[in-house]
């Protein structure tokens, strides 16, 4: 394998409207607001280097789409914790899968290195497919990752040179957070990177959640991500 340097690195009722482009976007609604876009989000548009899926489409407008979503029949189905939810939804952006199954073709093509998600994080071994070398393909569905808003009060004041008090005023004031999403072909959860349930067992101090590993989860993960691998 080539090694890189380091770098900081789903629905019951049919929607027509949520294809439209967004200089057709419906208006956002003035009654409160379920969800809100979490900086860790926001990495998917604004880094470059971000592995998994990547977005261009207006984020006010994303999330409203996610928000008319929920009002009009998604449901929020349970995560690995009680803080965490999904949504799954048609993909109405352009974001092409985040992952793809390894075959005799691309498997030549992964690529390995100590990769980190946040300055403050440690790197961590990774591996990946680098995007030049999958031709992209447009995900049927979004896997909206949820958090509670008061999970990532925790989760942010965790960071460094960020309190409680900072953390809570900073946050907007809506249940709930959108801290990933993942552009995929299935409308249900696929396991986390195996990496993922390691370092959230390491705690929130380490950019984690704090829940404790979860052996049968983990063996789970490993089974898929040993036949997959992320786009970066």
């Amino acid at each position: 394998m080539i090694r890189a340097a380091p770098r900081t690195a789903a629905w019951p009722r049919s929607l027509p409207s949520l294809s439209a482009p967004p200089r057709f976007a419906h208006r956002v609604s003035t009654r409160a607001m379920t969800f809100f876009l979490d900086t860790f989000a926001k990495r998917q548009w604004e880094d470059p280097d971000h592995a998994g899926s990547r977005l261009t489409w207006d984020q006010a407008d994303f999330v409203a789409r996610v928000e008319r979503a929920h009002a009009e029949g998604a449901q929020l189905r349970d995560g690995y914790a009680p803080f965490c939810k999904h949504l799954f939804i048609p993909n109405f952006t352009d974001a092409a899968v985040g992952a793809e199954r390894l075959t005799p073709d691309n498997v030549q093509s992964l690529r390995s290195g100590y990769l980190k998600r946040r300055p403050e994080e440690l790197a961590v071994l990774s591996r990946w497919l680098p995007r030049s070398a999958v031709p992209p393909r447009t995900a049927k569905h979004l896997d909206i990752i949820l958090y509670s808003r008061e999970q990532l009060v925790k989760e942010h004041a965790a960071l460094p040179h960020v309190s409680a008090g900072d953390a809570e005023k900073a946050l907007p004031d809506a249940p709930w957070g959108i801290i990933s999403i993942k552009a995929q072909d299935e409308d249900h959860e696929t396991p986390m990177q195996p990496i993922t349930i390691l370092r959230n067992a390491l705690g929130r101090e380490e950019g984690g959640s704090g829940v404790p590993l979860d052996k049968e989860a983990y063996a789970a993960a490993v089974e898929y991500w040993d036949a997959h691998a992320i786009i970066q």
